[in-house]
């Protein structure tokens, strides 16, 4: 029989839980990446979209050229290690606002005109309202949302979950485990 010194039995039990940190580290860089992509293909529809608006105001003829390049830069192809940075800011804040609502607004519709993005924060709270007073997971959530569960879909339930606590309007009660936050 051999024996294994205290310090070995550190050592290995410091190299597993770095090899379970190393796979969940790699799903989280793949989690972030389809995110980033997602955004720079939003960020890419809002800038066409206030350049377009912003050809139509008199006296933009001077910025629309700056803003075609802004969107010719949108539609290169992003990577991890080169993230497009954000048109330089526009005179009005509140039209940008409106170009972006209005942007947003159609990016939120699908073809029936009913809005499936953004929705995830409000489907989350009517699970938990509906839930009750019973911890559940974040794939448990995904489950009861009819969202997929590999692990994109529920990392970013778990953001949201995570977001959630951060604001008191669910709790977390231990380890990947979460409840309604009691009114």
């Amino acid at each position: 029989m051999v024996s294994v010194t205290p310090t070995a039995r550190n050592i290995e039990i410091t190299a597993e839980g770095l090899q379970e940190d190393l796979a969940r580290l790699e799903m989280q860089k793949q989690a972030l990446e389809r995110e980033l992509a997602a955004v720079t293909a939003h960020l890419g529809s809002v800038q066409r979209a206030l350049g377009a608006l912003q050809a139509l105001m008199p006296g933009a003829a001077a910025s629309s050229a700056a803003h075609r390049r802004v969107a010719a830069d949108a539609e290169a192809p992003v990577t991890v290690a080169s993230v497009p940075t954000p048109p330089a800011p526009v005179a009005d804040p509140a039209e940008e606002r409106d170009a972006s609502r209005a942007t947003a607004d159609s990016a939120e519709s699908d073809t029936d005109g009913v809005r499936t993005y953004g929705k995830l924060t409000e489907q989350i709270l009517a699970y938990f309202a509906q839930a009750g007073d019973v911890d559940v997971r974040a794939r448990d959530v995904a489950d009861a949302l009819g969202r997929a569960t590999d692990s994109g879909s529920i990392n970013a339930i778990r953001s949201t979950l995570d977001r959630l606590v951060g604001s008191s309007r669910v709790r977390r009660v231990g380890r990947g485990l979460y409840r309604a936050a009691k009114p």
